[in-house]
């Protein structure tokens, strides 16, 4: 089977991304599925949409933390909630995470800054939490900083959310694969399956990693035999 490709955009913002940065490693280890992380700027298209959620909606945020903490808890991932919300500098986290990217320690850092925020309370995109992230990965922050702020690297982010907004973006997480597009932590599981071609990426997403690593080893054939039916999950931004 040929190993195909799923776009992961993502902007560092994003609180519900949390949970995908953290179970996408183990997930294309398990399934053989490539992602390609893809930062953009998801404020300017919430902008445009005259939209920004949760910030200004104190019920409907109080529910975004204890979902977040109900999908942590089953998925195995560590997290001390409510995190600093909303994040006062995205782009610059963003900028850095497009650095990143080019450079190939993107996802390490893209990982290392969520953990940051979500489990030792460092706002994404402040100085405390990019310094410890760059630090983390093995990176200069005198020089990504600077290299962030270049007219190019500037130019990039433009670029990727103009092709974001192309696609008809307008959340993150979001996947797409073979142009079609799936928003939500919880979308994979779905119907991407059969985009995909790999019937364990539904079980990939909604395992905890303990079990996800024993996938890993397990024979194809016993994996694939018997399919069960994956009942939608409420959708998240």
């Amino acid at each position: 089977m040929l190993r195909k490709q799923i776009d992961f955009w993502f902007t560092m913002g994003s609180t519900y991304t949390y949970l995908t940065v953290n179970r996408l490693p183990q997930i294309a280890k398990a399934t053989g599925a490539e992602f390609r992380w893809r930062p953009f700027h998801l404020l300017i298209i919430l902008k445009e949409m005259n939209h920004v959620p949760f910030a200004d909606k104190p019920a409907k945020c109080a529910y975004m933390w204890r979902d977040i903490e109900r999908r942590a808890a089953m998925y195995g991932i560590p997290a001390r909630l409510p995190a600093p919300y909303p994040i006062a500098n995205s782009e610059r986290a963003n900028l850095v995470a497009i650095v990143g990217m080019r450079e190939g320690w993107g996802a390490d850092y893209v990982r290392a800054a969520y953990r940051h925020w979500f489990q030792a309370g460092l706002e994404n995109g402040s100085d405390e939490n990019i310094a410890a992230s760059l630090r983390e990965v093995g990176q200069d922050q005198k020089r990504v900083l600077a290299a962030a702020e270049r007219d190019d690297t500037r130019a990039a982010l433009i670029a990727e959310t103009k092709s974001a907004r192309e696609l008809g973006i307008f959340g993150s997480p979001s996947f797409v694969v073979e142009g079609e597009l799936f928003w939500g932590d919880d979308r994979l599981q779905m119907r991407l399956i059969g985009r995909v071609g790999l019937a364990s990426i539904a079980e990939g997403l909604v395992t905890p990693p303990e079990r996800l690593a024993r996938t890993a080893h397990a024979d194809p054939a016993s994996r694939h035999g018997s399919r069960r039916r994956v009942q939608p999950r409420h959708r998240a931004p």
